[in-house]
């Protein structure tokens, strides 16, 4: 088993019960919820947070590697400043997207990429052989993420989750 990533300032790690309120820090925030794909409304409150995070925890024992839900820690503070997940796609659950979420005090910090480019390195040394974002058009800020990462724009497609969407695909050759 390859170890979970670690980059000079993000540590990759699974979730934990005791991560409620950082995690409710990124998904009970409508400008995070409001462009993740699949849609995920706001996380109401705590309690909702708890079962959300419970959900999740239990999920992650059942998914052979590289699938998954992390939290994205800060190695210097501790806090979590975000999550990432490496799942299958529909209709047909072959295609693996990559995805990455930060808490709004952490954008424009280059956290994202850092942690992603890392966690997808992971995914390949777990034999993926390409990964995909799928990214909401409207979404700016996602869409310079993937390409920061060195993602190859794929695409306008409504075939994941019966929306229109925008695709960027990066394999192993990719990576610098």
């Amino acid at each position: 088993m390859v170890p979970m990533p670690v980059t000079e300032r993000v540590v990759l790690r699974e979730w934990g019960p005791d991560d409620v309120d950082d995690a409710f820090a990124v998904y009970g925030t409508a400008t995070v919820t409001d462009w993740l794909v699949p849609s995920m409304p706001r996380v109401a409150d705590l309690a909702a947070m708890r079962r959300v995070l419970s959900q999740w925890i239990e999920e992650q024992r059942e998914l052979p590697p590289p699938l998954g839900r992390w939290a994205f820690e800060h190695r210097e503070s501790g806090e979590v400043i975000g999550g990432a997940e490496l799942r299958l796609l529909p209709p047909h659950l072959v295609d693996v997207e990559v995805a990455w979420h930060l808490r709004p005090n952490s954008w424009g910090q280059g956290y994202a990429k850092e942690a992603t480019r890392e966690l997808i390195r992971w995914a390949f040394a777990h034999e993926a052989v390409e990964l995909f974002a799928v990214v909401d058009p409207l979404n700016d800020r996602a869409h310079r993420t993937a390409q920061r990462l060195g993602m190859e724009w794929v695409g306008e497609t409504t075939k994941y989750y019966d929306r229109t969407l925008h695709v960027y695909r990066i394999r192993p050759g990719d990576l610098d």
